[in-house]
């Protein structure tokens, strides 16, 4: 289970932007590595083996990211250098769907990580320690403590990634070179052209760059350029470019990178003197089972439908409403333990955000579209969306389709 898929912060903004980071992909046995003189020749075949294969103890470092998706200005998703002025950037998790920001990264296994977004003003962490799991914003003095069930999932199997997303949120952009990496190498299968484009020098490393380029000209991505370390075989750089601009529209990526095993200590928090913590405990898989055959059928049903295949799949669905039932929560220090007013919080961000958006219209009926460097999403007036790595014409194809 992901540190990252179970905090809602960032859910309600780009949705989909994910999207185009896990389209499939084919080896091209054909193309191999123009290698540095100092590093063997590997073909696209191999390095993807090199990665698959990779094991790590654990590393520390220090990632930068930046997002130009073409997200409209909203305060809050932290454009340019933040909300919080300065070059810094805003420490605010929501702020990452935009601008440059800078991360400090500690892996420990599959059940130990840490993340720090560090702004100009403060710092917002993510760690995981085992089964404990804690969002902290020292600009807020507010942390949630999330206790995982016994029978969550520990991570992924195999790739070495360590960054435990096993199964990433779909709105929730990655933080890490191997998290990015790990969702555009989910699925192998014909609709991209996998190939070697030379070497390169990240974090000061020697890396090998693989080149990922869907086959269907009408995807809005133009490729994906992951750099993988020449020793370690584990991502350090990956950059999603669009069809619409140059430079990457996402990139995330090491500045310094050291494979040495952080200490447990490291991911032992305790909340400091002041601090709201919010307490939260998740249902595991037996006690979802448990649930009615109704309860079952309608998270079938929210499910959102897949028309299309490979890199130019969209999603069609409805929105999800604020009613229901909360997560089992409570508070240490006076805050709030109302979740349903948390999910309506969330969705009048959403309505706010959709009605800044243009106004569309057509067989399939009306709604606002955002249409981004890397993804389209259209949210209908009936509560509907549709969202893909494509342009708005196959959007409202796939609305009229259901």
């Amino acid at each position: 289970m992901s540190v990252f898929s179970i905090h809602p912060a960032t859910r309600w903004f780009a949705p989909g932007a994910a999207v185009v980071l896990v389209g499939g992909v084919a080896l091209t046995a054909n193309h191999r590595a123009s290698a540095d003189p100092s590093l063997p020749s590997r073909s696209a075949a191999q390095l993807l083996v090199d990665v698959q294969r990779a094991r790590l103890a654990g590393l520390s470092g220090t990632v930068v990211q930046t997002s130009n998706l073409g997200l409209p200005a909203i305060a809050g998703l932290g454009a340019g250098g933040g909300a919080e002025g300065g070059s810094g950037g805003s420490s605010a998790l929501s702020s990452t769907a935009s601008g440059t920001h800078t991360w400090r990264v500690w892996l420990a296994g599959q059940d130990r990580q840490r993340l720090a977004l560090v702004g100009s003003l403060g710092e917002s962490d993510v760690i995981r320690d085992r089964r404990d799991v804690w969002v902290w914003s020292s600009k807020d003095k507010t942390a949630t403590h999330t206790v995982l069930p016994a029978d969550a999932a520990e991570g992924p199997a195999g790739s070495g990634s360590g960054t435990g997303a096993a199964t990433p949120a779909p709105t929730d952009l990655p933080k890490t070179p191997q998290e990015a990496a790990q969702r555009a190498l989910a699925a192998l299968d014909p609709t991209t052209v996998v190939a070697t484009s030379g070497t390169s020098s990240v974090a000061g490393r020697a890396a090998y760059d693989l080149v990922l380029k869907p086959r269907d000209t009408q995807s809005l991505v133009a490729q994906v350029r992951i750099s993988i370390d020449a020793a370690k075989h584990v991502p350090l750089r990956v950059q999603v470019y669009s069809t619409k601009m140059a430079n990457p529209a996402f990139e995330v990526g090491f500045t310094s990178v050291d494979f040495a095993t952080p200490a447990a200590s490291q991911f032992a928090f305790n909340p400091p003197p002041g601090t709201k913590v919010t307490e939260r405990t998740l249902p595991g898989k037996a006690d979802l089972l448990k649930g009615s055959a109704a309860t079952r059928a309608q998270a079938a049903t929210s499910r959102p439908a897949v028309v299309g295949t490979g890199w130019t799949t969209v999603l069609v669905g409805k929105l999800p409403t604020t009613t229901g039932t909360a997560p089992t929560s409570g508070d240490r220090g006076g805050t709030t333990r109302n979740g349903l007013k948390a999910g309506a919080n969330s969705m009048g961000q959403l309505e706010a955000l959709v009605s800044m958006l243009p106004k569309v219209s057509g067989s399939w009926g009306s709604g606002h579209l955002l249409s981004g460097t890397l993804f389209s999403a259209v949210v209908t007036t009936d509560g509907r969306y549709a969202v893909g790595a494509v342009s708005p014409d196959r959007l409202y194809a796939a609305l009229a389709a259901k």
